[in-house]
Parts: structure tokens; sequence; C-alpha cells
């Protein structure tokens, strides 16, 4: 299949034709594959996601108290569920990636397929407007939007971690950065924490340190095997 054909598909999957297809290609570009990536799209979309998502919870609950519109945005944009979107959009084979993380089977890494997610809406919002964007997030997103009520009681993880501690009377985790890297506009950040009911640390890297924390608290929920 040419390079060609393959965007025309990938962009009836996603139902839209960029009119500049250098985004597409540039929302696909994993980091290693050098300084040309889609880190800068990823930090965009990360933000335009959150805007329209509880742009829309707003609308839809509007009995709902802050702390349960937050619980339920907090389900339909952490990394499982953005992974869970790529998967559905089939974006794993489109992947740009370097040599190593194609060996290491980065085409399948849920933290790589979510990142792409919210650097497509990104590149889509830099070729259209946030309505376009808003219409490709309602069509990619409508079944995490549609049983949003089902989890709106639902915790984020550093919010189940914290209270799971607390009502164990144990100490609450503490978390730290560690490292950051990358260019200045495109940070990476990894969080250390370690809890005193488990004798480990987790750590985990991400391109915010709210990201990252949260990947941490997921780490120790599925140690101690809680479910969110």
């Amino acid at each position: 299949m040419s390079a060609d054909i393959g965007i025309k598909k990938l962009q009836q999957r996603i139902d839209y034709k960029f009119r500049d297809p250098e985004l597409l290609v540039l929302a696909l570009s994993h980091r290693s594959c050098g300084a040309k990536n889609n880190e800068r799209l990823e930090f965009l979309g990360d933000s335009i996601l959150s805007l329209i998502v509880s742009d829309i919870l707003y609308q839809k609950f509007a009995d709902s108290r802050e702390g349960d519109l937050s619980r339920m945005r907090s389900q339909i944009v952490r990394a499982e569920s953005l992974a869970e979107v790529a998967k559905s959009l089939d974006l794993g084979s489109e992947l740009l990636l370097g040599q190593g993380e194609m060996k290491s089977g980065g085409h399948r890494r849920e933290s790589i397929l979510g990142d792409t997610v919210e650097a497509l809406i990104g590149a889509i919002y830099l070729d259209s407007n946030l309505d376009e964007s808003r219409r490709c997030i309602l069509s990619w997103f409508k079944h995490l939007l549609s049983i949003a009520d089902e989890t709106k009681t639902a915790k984020d993880a550093k919010t189940s971690l914290q209270e799971f501690l607390q009502q164990r009377g144990h100490a609450l985790p503490q978390y730290r950065v560690i490292e950051t890297g990358g260019e200045a506009h495109s940070r990476l950040f990894t969080v250390s924490c370690k809890i005193d009911l488990l004798d480990r640390e987790f750590t985990a890297t991400a391109s915010s340190r709210r990201k990252a924390e949260q990947m941490v608290a997921e780490k120790f929920l599925a140690t101690l095997e809680i479910d969110l």
C-alpha cells in the first residue's frame, strides 16, 4: 500500500481530511523519529481535549457538582481511555517511530498511542478550527462520553490512592520530580513516589507532571489490586 493510500484511509477512519497533510504526518511522528516530532502538537491537543470535554460535561450534566465533573473528565481523558480511542482508529499501524521503538513494539504502547490522539487533536485544530476539533472529539469519544454519567462517582488514580491510604492510617504519597528532559517547548517529567505500605518505589515519565503523577498512582493501584 502506498503512503498516499495509507493517509487517505487513515483520514477516512478519523473522519477528517487535512488541508495540510504535513500536519498529519507530524502528528504521527513520535519523538524517537528525531527533532521533528509530535510533542508540541500533543501539548496543544491535551489542552483542547480537556477544554472541549469539560464544556460537553458542563452542558450535559447541569446539576452535577464540580467534583463529579472533574472525576468524569478524568475518566474520559486518562491514558487508558486515550489508548482505547487510538485502537478504535487503528492508529498503531500508522505511527512513525524510530528504529528502537519499532523493535520494542512502540506501536502497541498505550502511552504512545494516547499521546498520538492528543497530537491529532492539536493538528486538526491548527488545520481548521475549534469546531472541527470538537466534532472529531465527539465522534472519537462517543462511547466514553455516553457512559460518563455511569462513571461520575469514579475517582482519578491519585485520589483513589490517597483515600485508600488515609482510610488505613498510612502516610500520604509524596510525589517528586526526579528528572526533566526534552526541549524547553516539549518537556518530559519523570516523577517518583514511594508509599510506606509497600517497600518499593515507582516512577513514570510523561509530557506533564500531572500525567506522570497519575501514571505512578495507577501503578500503585494495580499492585495493590484496587480498581478506580
